[in-house]
């Protein structure tokens, strides 16, 4: 296992070498530190590193081993955090200039739960701004770039957090998923992503953008790793008031069982117009994969769909305009220094430190929860989401899972799409209705186009569906080879 190179192994090889005793944890931590010092001028995946929390975690895994101690399935194996979660001690900026020098006095409940698995956390993935958007071109600090092609977004919001499991950074991260911001990143840097059913993860300590939507998520080489990373930061909290208070199974424990028999639905309305020819092809080619697994496949209609991003974005900005209030630079984050009276510090501390994007969406949600407007806009797309949340109801009596394009495109270049923010929120049409309606949905490499960038294919299932989409996704993933494609960086 050559030095820099050890983060492209799987969990399951790692753990093997560290009990094994080839590798130490220090060592691995090492490895990651030394792929960041090779690559990270061109991926620009980080905002901060926390080295000296990665190696005390890793220290005291390292001890465990010698004393052969028993350890958790993911002790020592490093881990990339996306920049609006919660870390106590160690800066969490979201991405933003309003919280740039921002240090929370306690941990998310995830980052609480990767220090009890001793998870070493490397640093804080790179974001756009309080995780809007859908490309990482919206940070405050840089813009991401395409292990595959450095002018070419990796996607977002949590662009940061594929880039380092894609570049070799490290082994898995952690995103966040609003509209698709786990997913779409997952397929425009070929690793796998997923998103939670809502609820099944705490969000305590995850800076809200829209929080009737978002939710924490893996990223992994494999389906294997994130099934293993899923299982580490799920369950119920009561410091959450929507975590769902149910026991986590053990999702790895039947990732190996056949899916013969197994339903999946063919969402007609993503392979239609819109939809890239060689992203339908890989889509297409991946459905004959399922066949040949035994799956039974059927076509499935999910009506409101068209309705989609209209209803999503009323939604996200609308929780947006009132989540990012407290944003003032009264308690904490960025105060302006040129301020004659209180209004004056409101105003110039907001304009000074929010992005134009984030500005943006605060003026449409708050335009939006205007008095007038409230019922002809928020109340009726609140409606809307319910008929879509009925349009999957009713697929579910029909298929156990369905399955569609991530993106209808792959990758797209640095600003071709910054002045049209439209045609950037169509990038999210393939996932947002899972965000909507509250179910899992998970990305895995399908394919790539002819300019070698990476093609996903995303699974949906119904609300606590984790354990039977995992299976699929790693059914699938064990019938081809595009997981085991590295970037040449």
């Amino acid at each position: 296992m050559p030095a820099t190179k050890l983060c492209f192994h799987t969990v399951k090889d790692l753990r093997k070498a560290l009990l094994n005793r080839e590798i130490s944890a220090v060592e691995l931590v090492d490895a990651s530190y030394k792929r960041i010092e090779e690559v990270e001028d061109n991926v620009q995946a980080f905002i901060s590193l926390t080295k000296d929390l990665a190696y005390k975690t890793a220290k005291e895994v390292d001890e465990r081993i010698k004393i052969n101690a028993d350890i958790p399935p993911l002790a020592g194996i490093p881990i990339a955090v996306k920049d609006v979660i919660c870390t106590k001690g160690y800066t969490t900026t979201g991405g933003s200039k309003i919280l740039e020098n921002f240090v929370p006095p306690y941990n998310a409940t995830v980052a609480k739960k990767l220090e009890e698995n001793m998870i070493p956390i490397i640093g804080k993935a790179n974001l756009d701004e309080f995780a809007m958007g859908s490309s990482n071109e919206n940070s405050a600090f840089s813009i991401a770039k395409n292990p595959w092609n450095f002018k070419m977004v990796p996607g977002g919001s949590s662009g940061g957090s594929a880039v380092a499991v894609s570049s070799g950074e490290t082994v898995i991260s952690l995103g966040t998923d609003t509209g698709g911001s786990i997913r779409l990143p997952a397929s425009f840097c070929g690793v796998v992503g997923m998103k939670p059913t809502y609820g099944r993860v705490s969000r305590f300590g995850l800076m809200a953008y829209a929080s009737s939507l978002d939710q924490i998520g893996p990223f992994g080489r494999c389906v294997e790793d994130v099934a293993l990373t899923l299982q580490a930061i799920s369950g119920y909290d009561n410091m959450d008031s929507t975590s769902i208070n149910i026991p986590v199974p053990d999702y790895s424990a039947t990732l190996h069982h056949d899916i013969k028999g197994l339903r999946i639905g063919v969402i007609s309305e993503m392979l239609g117009e819109g939809t890239n020819p060689e992203v339908k092809e890989a889509i297409l080619n991946s459905i004959k994969i399922y066949e040949n697994l035994g799956a039974k496949i059927e076509e499935i209609s999910i009506p409101h769909n068209q309705y989609a991003i209209a209803t999503y974005y009323i939604i996200a900005m609308a929780e947006a305009s009132a989540n990012l209030a407290r944003y003032d630079g009264v308690k904490y984050g960025h105060r302006s220094k040129d301020a004659k009276n209180i209004m004056d510090m409101y105003m110039n501390s907001r304009a000074e430190g929010f992005g134009d994007e984030v500005k943006r969406r605060i003026m449409l949600g708050t335009y939006t929860l205007s008095s007038g407007y409230y019922d002809a806009y928020y109340k009726k797309a609140q409606q809307v989401r319910a008929l879509i949340k009925k349009d999957f109801d009713k697929a579910w009596e029909k298929v156990d899972l369905l399955i569609s394009p991530t993106c209808p495109t792959t990758a797209f270049e640095i600003g071709s799409k910054i002045s049209d923010p439209l045609s950037m929120y169509l990038m999210d049409i393939g996932t947002i209705t899972a965000n909507l309606a509250g179910i899992p949905g998970i990305s895995l490499p399908c394919g790539f186009d002819s300019a070698n960038l990476p093609i996903g294919i995303q699974l949906t299932g119904p609300v606590l569906s984790e354990e039977i989409m995992l299976r699929a996704a790693y059914n699938f993933e064990q019938s081809t080879d595009f997981h085991k494609a590295n970037p040449a960086i």
